[in-house]
């Protein structure tokens, strides 16, 4: 099959929502598929991102005043790099032989740059919706309607977020083409402005009137959308997932000690996906250390981490490849619920492929907490500071008495249906049966 994906969220970013297309888009390529994907030209490169086959053809397009600007700073730092001191090793870069493969951040947690490009996105995102990737539509419809004409694909595919690709797709469908809208967390979500709310909702009822297909990524956010929008529109399950090819452990070897609980945080940190409890509960013992692996950081969590710095060490933002080659060398990952049971952080599903266990801190029962009980792949804790610093505890003995791992199921092999690969298939079979429903 001939498909187009509009995915605003694309490499070089780093996005969830990005990784999430560049596996499948991979899985579909290798398994025959014909794939084009519509998309901003952001600007630059990002290492570590999972390679594409030579046959995938990425179609970028102008992003916009704001981001286009951002995009020819990037490429030009990035030709004109500026010669780096060599700064004595650090936790976060073991000396000597310990690490064969320097564990270096590709940004710092934050600075002042990053704090100046958040504010000027943030009011520029009062003009566009959702937010400042919306000025990216214009641009991309009239891509869009170029590439319908020229490829006359046999599918197209929308990735949201943003939710600027679900607004393209609704063209495609007037085009008379399949459309299936990859929703993942719903467009009106409760971290949505209030300005938006409204627009989100309409946006919502329009998808499900005109998509083929919606997929989501679990059970909770289906059920959330057959109440509002109901079930004349077939909605499916796509989970985010894990690479069965694990990264190589030489990245960063030596940063975790042994005499050491070490507790591993990757990904994002939201104002909905608290840590706040965790860092007060890790002073229950001076042996326990958290490392976070984030793009950007609150500065309440720089305030901690300048307290604490043998308990609490930032790692700045990762490539992808020597995120997951951590996971794999942690004691306990971390992962924290996000308010609205609808959504699961995509990083749950890389902590399942990384055979090691994860502790989840949540205030209420939820999907997450379901799998890992079933699964055996860790421990469920109430987020606040009593539990977790007795959970702590009790790990850190563990880990000294060599037991951690004891009473735990951590191979791959029960959790094979949330890898990239299966996943892969299985939307190959369903882009099938959208296809021949649609003739």
């Amino acid at each position: 099959m001939r498909l187009l994906l509009i995915a605003y969220e694309f490499p070089p970013s780093p996005s969830p929502q990005s990784l999430r297309w560049t596996y499948l888009v991979r899985e579909l390529a290798l398994q025959g598929h014909e794939v084009h994907v519509l998309t901003a030209d952001l600007g630059g490169t990002t290492p570590g991102l999972p390679p594409l086959p030579d046959s995938v053809r990425v179609h970028r397009t102008f992003p916009g005043l704001l981001r286009g600007a951002l995009a020819m700073h990037r490429d030009y730092r990035q030709r004109n790099p500026r010669k780096p001191a060599s700064p004595p090793a650090t936790d976060a870069t073991p000396a000597g032989d310990a690490s064969p493969t320097p564990l270096t951040a590709l940004r710092p947690p934050r600075n002042w740059k990053q704090r100046l490009s958040e504010a000027v996105q943030a009011a520029a995102a009062m003009l566009h919706f959702p937010d400042i990737r919306g000025e990216w539509r214009r641009h991309g419809r009239r891509a869009l309607r170029r590439l319908l004409v020229e490829l006359r694909p046999d599918l197209v595919i929308s990735s949201h977020e943003p939710a600027t690709t679900l607004e393209l797709g609704l063209m495609v469908r007037r085009a008379g083409i399949p459309w299936i809208a990859d929703l993942g967390d719903p467009v009106l979500a409760p971290y949505t402005p209030r300005r938006w709310r409204a627009r989100s909702l309409r946006l919502e009822r329009s998808v499900f009137r005109d998509a083929a297909h919606v997929t989501v990524t679990n059970p909770r956010a289906m059920e959330q959308m057959r109440e509002r929008h109901g079930t004349a529109t077939p909605i499916s399950v796509l989970t985010q997932g894990f690479d069965l090819v694990p990264a190589p452990l030489e990245v960063g070897a030596g940063l975790f000690e042994q005499d050491r609980l070490e507790l591993l945080y990757t990904g994002s940190l939201y104002a909905f996906r608290r840590i706040d409890v965790l860092l007060g509960a890790l002073r229950c013992d001076p042996r326990i250390r958290l490392s976070i692996a984030a793009v950007t950081v609150p500065e309440s969590i720089l305030a901690a981490a300048r307290a604490m710095p043998g308990q609490l060490r930032l790692l700045g933002f990762l490539p992808h490849r020597h995120a997951l080659a951590l996971q794999r060398q942690a004691d306990v990952l971390v992962n924290i619920a996000n308010d609205d049971a609808a959504q699961i952080p995509g990083k749950f599903y890389e902590y399942l492929g990384s055979g090691r266990p994860v502790l989840h801190l949540t205030d209420a029962p939820d999907l997450v907490a379901d799998r890992i009980s079933t699964l055996r792949r860790g421990w469920i804790s109430a987020n606040d500071q009593a539990a977790i610093s007795e959970r702590l505890l009790q790990l850190s003995r563990a880990k000294a008495q060599g037991a951690i791992d004891d009473g735990l199921s951590l191979d791959t092999a029960q959790v094979r249906e949330h890898s990239w690969q299966a996943l892969g298939a299985e939307l190959s079979k369903l882009l099938q049966q959208v296809a021949a429903r649609s003739r």
